[in-house]
């Protein structure tokens, strides 16, 4: 199947990110113009990553942004459920872990922070998600979703949301090497929450002094939170 609807089948959505995986970072890079590192970047600093720390890189694809991550001297692993992500970046030497957003594998509290960038609205339940990146953080430990957001701008939002879906596809046509599936990520990312509703739904899920910071007019936003000690 090379397109998962929006009921998000994890087979489906894995299958989908199979078929993108070998050259998912050249077409992520044509598609943001080169915005992507700058993303990644401001990930890492808004975790605040400290040498000798714990962190999980939840659907992590290629771990592209692991190794970013790395960069602060933290040990950083890699995970994601689409096994085709993870072999096109086997050659990236951080630790890689084949993994269910909704079953992590790894015991209560075994990392200082958690990140998940551009993964959150692919999870079939965003809530239990949130609940399991809680449950795997340390009680006052930090998480990061970047993630598509609702742009903040009115002229910005129309544009935007007419460059999905018409530019998505016909750029992903030349560079992806499964086009059809960018249709089925432009029509998540039109779907997906506001900014306010997904930090109420992050508080609600085990985190305390929610908030975020918008990049590129709110395309994208940075939502930071603290794991509740109660």
């Amino acid at each position: 199947m090379s397109r998962a609807d929006l009921d998000k089948d994890p087979r489906d959505v894995a299958a989908m990110f199979d078929g993108v995986a070998r050259r998912y970072d050249v077409t992520n890079t044509v598609l943001t113009g080169g915005q992507d590192r700058r993303w990644r970047r401001l990930t890492r600093e808004a975790l605040d990553l400290r040498p000798g720390e714990r962190v999980l890189d939840l659907a992590a694809g290629t771990a592209v942004s692991t190794v970013e991550l790395e960069r602060s001297g933290a040990w950083c692993v890699a995970a994601d459920f689409s096994l085709g992500m993870l072999r096109a970046g086997e050659g990236r030497g951080v630790p890689k872990v084949a993994a269910d957003a909704l079953h992590l594998p790894f015991r209560d509290a075994a990392f200082d922070a958690v990140t998940i960038s551009f993964g959150l609205r692919n999870v079939a339940d965003t809530d239990r998600a949130l609940r399991e990146l809680a449950r795997v953080t340390r009680p006052g430990g930090r998480m990061v979703v970047c993630e598509f957001g609702r742009p903040t701008w009115a002229p910005f939002r129309t544009a935007y949301y007419l460059g999905l879906e018409h530019v998505l596809p016909a750029v992903a046509a030349r560079v992806s090497s499964n086009a059809e599936a960018y249709r089925y990520l432009g029509e998540s990312i039109r779907d997906w929450s506001p900014q306010p509703e997904l930090a109420r739904r992050i508080g609600e899920a085990g985190w305390s002094q929610v908030g975020w910071r918008d990049l590129t007019f709110g395309a994208v936003a940075l939502h930071r939170a603290r794991r509740a000690y109660t």
